[in-house]
């Protein structure tokens, strides 16, 4: 019995980590260039069953079946399946297509500078020029700098399908655009940008690039309603079965224990 509860409540806790991440998922359903999340489950590994002193035969453990402590928390996963492209007509709304993704330079609060990587396209410039993200961080160059633009608030800025930046039909900079050979080496940093640990390899990107475009979100709302629906079933179950063996051992305990 005592088991049983065990094995109900590691259920309850696995469908809330789930219904945690397909929350975010529809939290970020509008959210350009967000790919979506997963959560993986898997059961404890099976313990094999003995009969311990049997008294039917002496000196003998025989097996009665397979035992099993309920479900292993997974981990989460990212799906970066391409999104749906969307026109805007921005000048520096910036889409990819194929893989791939932006070089963004960070500053944190002690001013120390961090690259990470991001599919959100949706950039401004600054009074100077700079080419940033919503969020103020500098899109970088394959020259290592910050990409800035002559004359960004009045020059014709076109981008072409390498990501060469043209500034009233002179050549600025490109997009330092970058991809993974391992996308298990990555981890997200939040704020809809990836970061890149020891063990990634990083290597140059040629993905189409699309001017005026913007990459949509991959998260399918009916899927993460459907699945959210079933993971409240499933949340459900296992808690009628806490409520249920709660009341059989109330009755071993109070009433059957009496006799």
């Amino acid at each position: 019995m005592v088991r049983a509860l065990y094995s109900a409540w590691t259920g309850m806790v696995n469908e809330q980590r789930r219904l945690d991440v397909v929350s975010n998922n529809t939290a970020n359903a509008d959210t350009t260039g967000y790919k979506k999340m997963g959560a993986t489950s898997q059961t404890f590994d099976e313990e094999l069953a003995i009969r311990a002193n049997d008294m039917d035969r002496e000196f003998s453990r025989r097996r009665i079946g397979q035992l099993n402590g309920g479900v292993k928390i997974g981990e989460t996963y990212t799906d970066y399946t391409q999104g749906n492209l969307k026109v805007t007509e921005g000048t520096y709304d910036i889409a990819l297509g194929g893989s791939g993704f932006f070089t963004i330079r960070t500053t944190d609060k002690s001013g120390a500078t961090h690259t990470r990587y991001t599919r959100d396209g949706a950039f401004t410039v600054t009074r100077d020029g700079y080419l940033v993200t919503k969020d103020g961080d500098s899109v970088m160059g394959t020259d290592g700098n910050p990409i800035q633009i002559p004359g960004a608030q009045t020059a014709q800025v076109t981008v072409d399908e390498f990501g060469n930046i043209y500034a009233n039909d002179v050549y600025v900079n490109q997009f330092a655009l970058v991809d993974f050979t391992d996308y298990d080496t990555v981890v997200l940093y939040g704020e809809n940008m990836w970061e890149a640990t020891d063990a990634t390899q990083i290597v140059a990107a040629t993905p189409s690039v699309h001017q005026g475009y913007l990459e949509a979100s991959n998260v399918n709302v009916v899927d993460e309603m459907v699945d959210m629906i079933t993971i409240t079933r499933a949340y459900e179950t296992n808690q009628k079965m806490i409520q249920t063996i709660d009341r059989v051992l109330d009755k071993a305990v109070n009433e059957i224990g009496r006799m």
